[in-house]
């Protein structure tokens, strides 16, 4: 971007979501094109929206792509419903979402395991009218639970994910502390220790949050970045959040994961929605 300078890119380690980048492509040519683009890594929604249990040979052609284009996959979605779209999670809702999502935990655990990723996000779920949110919240932590134990069986953490309230009305975790309290409900139960927060900077900003607060308080609770700039959701320097800023404090805070561009690339290729970051600070080191 013009004007836009990413000084302390070299302390990052990027990758790329392929369920918001690179989308005007079939999944199966996604990695490659990321490898392209000079990157190394990639995270992924779960990307078979009306499967949580796709077929072995689906499995196997998008582990192929992902290795084949010699990139690594560190993040991965449980089944989360229809996402992009008006879901926002499957493991609260009580009945066939529900179960959908426990039959997914051992195949996206699987997924990942078979190519060394070890986040795996659970989105929560919508609000469900007519149901008592107490219990959604018991349904929730009870399926939380299942997840992070398989998640720490393949050596993974288990994210917990902040959205924001003017994008997704109906999702209970609305702000980081929210999402931190579920965090430290999980780990008190399982006891082990491998729930962590989600920071996603674009969803902290749409609520208005701290950022800076935000990072103080919950750096070392937290297992994975994402961001976008705001408004807009797009790539840095399209908006007004000084993220270069705030991803340095989070280094100095102690966080040195993985910062996934989780951004829409505009109207323009995929491709040519990185020109705010050098091509040389890509490659993850």
């Amino acid at each position: 971007m013009p004007g836009f300078e990413w000084s302390t890119a070299a302390d990052q380690r990027f990758n790329v979501n392929l369920s918001i980048l690179f989308t005007e492509l079939p999944l199966l040519e996604r990695p490659a094109a990321a490898a392209a683009a000079g990157f190394t890594a990639v995270e992924l929604w779960w990307p078979w929206i009306d499967s949580p249990t796709p077929a072995r040979s689906e499995l196997d052609a998008l582990k192929k792509a992902i290795e084949d284009a010699g990139v690594r996959l560190t993040g991965l979605n449980f089944y989360a419903g229809q996402l992009p779209g008006p879901d926002r999670g499957a493991l609260s809702l009580p009945g066939e979402e529900s179960e959908k999502f426990r039959a997914n935990i051992d195949v996206a655990a699987g997924f990942a395991a078979s190519l060394g990723c070890t986040a795996l996000n659970a989105l929560y779920g919508n609000r469900v009218e007519g149901v008592d949110p107490a219990e959604q919240d018991a349904l929730a932590l009870e399926n939380l639970a299942l997840a992070a134990r398989a998640a720490d069986r393949i050596g993974a953490v288990l994210l917990i994910e902040a959205l924001n309230k003017p994008e997704s009305p109906l999702y209970p975790l609305v702000s980081a502390p929210a999402a931190v309290e579920v965090v430290d409900q999980v780990n008190a139960t399982t006891g082990l220790g491998n729930a962590k927060f989600l920071m996603d900077l674009y969803h902290l900003s749409m609520n208005g949050e701290d950022l800076p607060a935000v990072i103080d308080a919950y750096a070392a609770k937290t297992g994975h970045v994402q961001i976008a700039d705001n408004p807009g959701r797009g790539a840095p320097g399209t908006g007004s959040l000084p993220l270069q800023e705030l991803l340095g404090r989070l280094r100095k805070a102690g966080y040195d994961g993985w910062v996934g561009l989780e951004y829409k690339p505009g109207d323009r290729p995929s491709a040519e929605a990185f020109d705010w970051l050098p091509r040389e600070a890509r490659a993850a080191r």
